[in-house]
């Protein structure tokens, strides 16, 4: 290893096991890469076997200095199988939980071993999804700063910050199950600054469980209670989209940075060098593209639930009915585990309707589907990934959310930033008929297009050289990924803060710093100067006073009465 690739910070990396976490961490993983940084990337044993199953043996054969890991999961193993769809989710969580410390430790020190052999640099920080909280255990035992990169929007952040509170006002766990549909869910919530106009319905839905103990609540209200021990908290969102909130946040967490959308700051980061390492865990099928070249500008519906959601047989229907009979083309991205129960089954009548005008799928490039010129409307879940993909490609949506986060940020896409509808959880053939129509040709989907191209050119704004957003990385990078702890005392004056630092992008090779002071201590250290600086003058001042001539001044009187009693005594 050279010298210059010594230096280099290293951080590491480790996203929640799940499509919609892999993707947004591994952007970032890249966009620190760019930045000068040395990466590791971890994932867990399964979803590293699907991602070489999907993308190909070498697909994570990585860079020098942009590698993979693994670590096991602590779920029991399955067969080939059975391993390729996304795991039980609440399982999946409490295992997490007990399971994925110690051999994240292991991980982190095998890796500093091989540093010591002068194989790679030295781990320098972690970077952790939000939705996991043993990185924070791990770094505080090995001294590390973590910052968490939470992958959903500031409303669902502060929205589980608040699940505690909704636990102790006795607003969830619900009575009992008839609580999900006698209205109790409308309860509106209006005692948390930065929601407003929120009901119930409108948070995660994990509050919707009858069961005290229920795991994914205990999940999140962990994460919550352990967050303010992250040395930085990172948004996928920007300051103009969620300002409110953010607000909010920002008294809670000092240092909150919002460095999104994420989607649009790639994009706009020349990363050619990169683009093969991909995050499907499905085969895409890319030969949708094509398909969408002999389509007209803005025609398309694309349609895709993302990577968790699944539906009965009879919405299955109701969704293949209800795009048949609005006589629209539509994309239509089917998993094979998309039904409960069951392989997907279309009739040869619907097959034999849509055929000269529909494709169905079963995974797609989908940024490449979004901003393909052809596409004018998006049927989503409401992932967060997807909300912001659409928005960076200026596409409105229909919101059927299904799952976690969905619910919020469908509440916020229909009801706040006006560029979406929901369709209804019982969704019926003839109403998603009327919104398709209404989303493509009519007067509300006009109105929306123009919000959300108003939103994209934000997006822009925000994410290119010297927008907020592209600033924000570059200040959580230098206030606290390079917060590096110094391995002894002996290293404050063996010369070791005489390093030189020549990797950061902008710094230049002659830079005039060497070292970082922790951005923690800033605003004590200039208070302190402050105090220092006012005590300072005062004394200053009263030197004065004791040094001039005459009256009160005891250092003049006292030099002629020294001179007058003893020198010429």
């Amino acid at each position: 290893m050279s010298e210059s690739a010594e230096s280099k910070p290293h951080a590491v990396l480790i996203p929640f096991p799940a499509q919609g976490h892999v993707n947004p961490l591994l952007k970032l993983a890249k966009l620190l890469h760019l930045r000068g940084f040395h990466i590791t990337f971890v994932h867990t044993e399964y979803n590293h076997k699907r991602l070489l199953n999907s993308r190909g043996p070498n697909a994570l054969d990585g860079l020098a200095d942009f590698r993979f890991e693994t670590i096991p999961d602590g779920l029991p193993s399955v067969d080939a199988a059975a391993a390729d769809v996304t795991q039980h989710v609440p399982s999946l969580c409490d295992s997490i939980r007990k399971n994925c410390l110690h051999p994240f430790q292991n991980l982190v020190a095998r890796l500093n071993h091989s540093a010591n052999s002068g194989l790679i640099p030295p781990v320098t920080c972690l970077v952790s999804d939000g939705c996991m909280s043993f990185p924070i255990l791990a770094a505080e035992q090995l001294g590390l700063p973590v910052v968490l990169y939470w992958p959903a929007s500031a409303c669902a952040l502060l929205s589980v910050m608040n699940f505690r509170p909704l636990v102790q006002k006795g607003l969830t766990p619900l009575k009992d199950e008839s609580y999900l549909t006698n209205g109790y869910l409308d309860t509106k919530v209006d005692w948390i600054p930065g929601l407003q106009n929120l009901r119930l319905k409108d948070f995660p839905d994990f509050i919707r469980t009858t069961n005290p103990n229920d795991v994914m609540m205990d999940f999140f209200i962990e994460i919550a209670d352990r967050a303010h021990r992250a040395s930085a908290i990172i948004c996928n969102t920007f300051d103009e989209l969620e300002s409110g909130v953010l607000n909010a946040l920002s008294s809670m967490f000092p240092s909150l940075y919002t460095i999104g959308p994420i989607t649009s700051f790639l994009n706009r980061s020349p990363h050619d060098h990169l683009e093969h390492l991909g995050s499907n865990l499905w085969k895409e099928d890319i030969e949708c593209l094509e398909w969408l070249e002999s389509k007209e500008p803005k025609s398309v519906v694309y349609v895709n639930f993302g990577s968790i959601t699944v539906m009965s047989p009879e919405q299955l229907l109701e969704f293949a009915w209800g795009l048949a009979n609005s006589r629209k083309p539509f994309l239509w991205i089917i998993r094979p585990d998309l039904v409960i129960g069951g392989s997907v089954i279309l009739s040869s009548e619907f097959v034999n309707e849509t055929k000269d005008r529909g494709l169905i799928a079963s995974w797609c490039p989908q940024e490449k589907v979004l901003n393909h010129p052809s596409i004018g409307g998006f049927l989503t879940h409401c992932g967060w990934n997807s909300t912001t993909e659409s928005l960076c490609a200026g596409v409105p949506m229909l919101c059927w959310p299904f799952f976690a986060d969905q619910p919020t940020n469908c509440r916020d896409i229909c009801n706040e930033w006006d560029i979406g509808i929901e369709i209804d959880t019982n969704v019926k053939r003839e109403e998603l008929e009327k919104l398709v129509n209404q989303l493509m040709v009519g007067e509300k989907g006009k109105k929306m297009r123009q919000k959300i191209m108003e939103f994209k050119k934000k997006a822009e704004e925000y994410t290119k050289p010297g927008g907020s957003s592209y600033l924000n990385l570059d200040k959580v990078i230098k206030e606290v990924m390079l917060e590096t702890p110094i391995a002894d005392k002996s290293y404050l004056t063996n010369g070791h803060l005489n390093t030189k630092v020549d990797f950061i992008l902008g710094a230049g090779a002659e830079s005039s710093f060497n070292w970082w002071i922790p951005n923690s201590l800033w605003k004590e250290f200039k208070e302190m100067g402050k105090k220092m600086r006012k005590k300072i003058m005062e004394l200053k001042k009263k030197a004065k006073e004791h040094t001039k001539p005459g009256g009160s001044s005891y250092s003049y009187v006292n030099l002629d009465k020294v001179i007058k009693e003893v020198l010429l005594n």
